[in-house]
C-alpha cells in the first residue's frame, strides 16, 4: 500500500529516470521536501532505539500511549542541558 493512499497530506519526492531527468522545479520541491523531514530524522531515530515501535509485541495496543510518552519524556530529558 501507498503512503498516499494512508495519508492524503503526504507530499513525495519526484524521481529522475534515466531518461528523464528532474527539471529546476521539481528540484526544489524535493529540496523543500527534504529540509522538512531533516530536523525529525534523530526524533525518528531515537523512537526506533526503544525498540517499541519496531518490534512486534503481543500487547501493543494496550497502554501504547503511555509507551509513547515515556519515550517522548525520555527523549527530551536528552536535550536538557
Amino acid at each position: 500500500m501507498g503512503l498516499q493512499k494512508l495519508h492524503s497530506n503526504t507530499t513525495m519526492p519526484k524521481k529522475r529516470s534515466k531518461n528523464n531527468p528532474l527539471n529546476k522545479e521539481d528540484k526544489r520541491h524535493n529540496r523543500t521536501i527534504s529540509k522538512a523531514h531533516v530536523p525529525a530524522e534523530p526524533v525518528i531515530a531515537c523512537v526506533k532505539r526503544f525498540k517499541i515501535v519496531s518490534d512486534r509485541d503481543s500487547n501493543r495496543r494496550k497502554r501504547f500511549g503511555l509507551r509513547v510518552t515515556l519515550m517522548a519524556a525520555a527523549y527530551n530529558k536528552d536535550l536538557m542541558p
